[in-house]
């Protein structure tokens, strides 16, 4: 098995949305754009490891605010995590994203995050 670590994690989400489901789901709010992460399983199945091994590396994404576990919602990236996930759609899955999204949006997306930076 691989080494896996946070990035990892972060690319399997965005293979998941972007290759495979096709879809992205976002929420917007006057104060941030938060981006629903694939389920813990949907994930272990994904990278082919059990369930119990992607798990704390939801621990530690919490603890470096990338994400945030939301009651009957999912996790759901946090305002740094958002950052993160962008910034490797727009490096290595843009023409997959640009097919999704379209460009105005992704731009939009983008222009928005950097802002608020």
């Amino acid at each position: 098995m691989a080494a896996m670590g946070i990035d990892q994690v972060f690319d399997a989400a965005l293979r998941i949305h972007l290759l495979q489901d096709r879809a992205v789901t976002i929420t917007f709010t006057p104060e941030d754009v938060r981006i629903k992460f694939p389920t813990t399983r949907s994930l272990a199945e994904f990278l082919k490891v059990p369930h119990y091994y992607v798990l704390p590396y939801f621990g530690m994404m919490e603890q470096e605010n990338l994400v945030t576990r939301a009651e009957r919602v999912g996790i759901l990236t946090t305002p740094l995590g958002t950052r993160k996930y962008l910034d490797l759609m727009n490096r290595d899955y843009r023409a997959e994203a640009t097919e999704i999204l379209g460009e105005a949006l992704l731009a939009e997306l983008t222009a928005r995050l950097s802002r608020n930076d």
